[in-house]
């Protein structure tokens, strides 16, 4: 694959050229960003006619994206709104000597207990080393389930903070890549996102094929799309 940038009418586009046979344009969220696959020896000035022409279509999403609640940076203390599996609780921040832990009450409150002077950085590691557990716990049967569906087997799952997309794959080692953030998003959004990757085993563009697929495994995935797109977002500077 090769890649570049180019400026359509103010928009930063990206541009991979692969080996198929037509051009695909995507507005991806949660910050709107605009990547089109291209083919190998389509050129540049054919590429931006391409995204001039669909440029009523791109900005609607990304205002689509821009109307979406976003957080506010969150400072980790007693009384903030947290979410985990989509429910929303409220935080109770606990000093104690003991080892710091995450517990939930009641589907209404969220316990963080960490130790006597933790300061914000090291109460919101606390926090994402238990989200990070929770969705481990999540993705292990969830992987054993669709690698049946799906015909694929998945040699490594890895999560981690990723600002501009839900989750990514390495089709050749058979790696997906999972955003921590959705451990606070309900399962069927998680489990959408992971389906979604694991196609791309078995067809690595956005075309007519993947469709198909994902709607043959998943007939409802685009009203887990969309559900996930119609949720808070991570405030712009990565934190929550």
């Amino acid at each position: 694959m090769k890649g570049n940038r180019i400026e359509v009418r103010g928009i930063q586009v990206e541009v991979v050229r692969k080996d198929i046979k037509n051009l695909h344009v995507g507005v991806y969220p949660p910050s709107g960003r605009v990547r089109v696959a291209a083919p190998l020896r389509l050129a540049d000035d054919a590429v931006r006619l391409a995204v001039t022409s669909r440029l009523g279509w791109i900005r609607r999403r990304r205002a689509e994206f821009e109307r979406q609640d976003r957080q506010s940076q969150r400072e980790i203390v007693t009384g903030e709104s947290h979410y985990f599996q989509g429910r929303r609780y409220r935080l109770n921040v606990i000093k104690q000597d003991g080892s710091p832990t995450v517990r939930l009450l009641n589907n209404t409150t969220m316990e963080l207990w960490i130790c006597l002077g933790a300061d914000r950085d090291a109460r919101e590691a606390v926090l994402h080393q238990w989200y990070r557990r929770q969705l481990r716990d999540q993705l292990l049967p969830l992987v054993a389930k669709w690698e049946q569906k799906v015909g694929v087997t998945v040699e490594d799952v890895r999560i981690r903070k990723m600002k501009t997309r839900w989750g990514s794959c390495n089709a050749g080692a058979k790696r997906i890549w999972i955003n921590l953030e959705l451990s606070k998003k309900p399962t069927s959004c998680l489990e959408y996102i992971l389906v979604h990757e694991m196609v791309h085993l078995l067809e690595r563009d956005h075309n007519d094929r993947f469709r198909e697929l994902m709607d043959r495994l998943m007939p409802q995935w685009r009203l887990y799309r969309d559900d996930l797109n119609r949720m808070p977002l991570v405030h712009e500077n990565g934190r929550y």
